[in-house]
């Protein structure tokens, strides 16, 4: 059973997608795969790749891949690896998805990421969503703590907004920005995505 918050940001991310244009997705920390579960059954979707560094995720979703038809279970790939190393295989995809995932990762694997997803990768389209740390109290989280204990930062709208604007800059993208799960009039929403398109 997922929360409504978790639903809004799969209905979000889909959208843009959808939107996009993408026949070939990336899903780095695909968890479950829930994002992945309903994306393959879209038509224009022909390939998906899942990764993650968390096998029993990963054995967790091979186990719900029996949900889909046989044409959609043969799009999917699923892979045991770190989203903060180059993959030569996971270059020249339409689309990468990271669902409230760089949170997960220590500050210092960032860059990383950046390296890696943005310098390697560099799939046409980018999609990230994150906590908004602006909307915590909102949802009854002290200051001093964060929404889940294996989150290494939760960022607020300004400091994602320049983190995001800064790997837009340095890698050749445009970037816009959005409130999903609630638009709080001064503390924006609970979720927050980063829409990267290679320039």
């Amino acid at each position: 059973m997922t929360s409504a918050l978790h639903e809004d940001r799969l209905r979000a991310i889909i959208a843009a997608v959808v939107q996009s244009g993408a026949r070939t997705l990336l899903d780095l920390g695909c968890g479950d795969g829930d994002l992945i579960l309903r994306l393959a059954p879209l038509p224009r979707i022909n390939r998906i790749t899942g990764l993650d560094i968390h096998m029993p995720s990963l054995t967790a979703l091979q186990a719900e891949l029996h949900r889909l038809t046989e044409d959609s279970r043969a799009k999917i790939s699923l892979a045991h690896a770190s989203m903060t190393r180059a993959h030569p295989k996971l270059r020249g995809y339409d689309c990468a998805c990271l669902v409230e995932t760089i949170e997960h990762l220590p500050l210092g694997d960032l860059p990383r990421l950046e390296n890696a997803l943005f310098g390697d990768m560099r799939p046409e389209t980018v999609l990230i969503t994150t906590p908004n740390a602006d909307f915590n109290p909102i949802l009854g989280v002290p200051a001093h703590r964060f929404r889940h204990p294996g989150h290494h930062f939760e960022w607020g709208r300004a400091k994602f907004a320049k983190w995001a604007q800064g790997i837009a800059a340095r890698r050749g993208y445009a970037v816009s920005l959005s409130d999903i799960g609630g638009a709080h009039p001064h503390l924006g929403g609970a979720s927050q995505m980063a829409q990267f398109r290679r320039d």
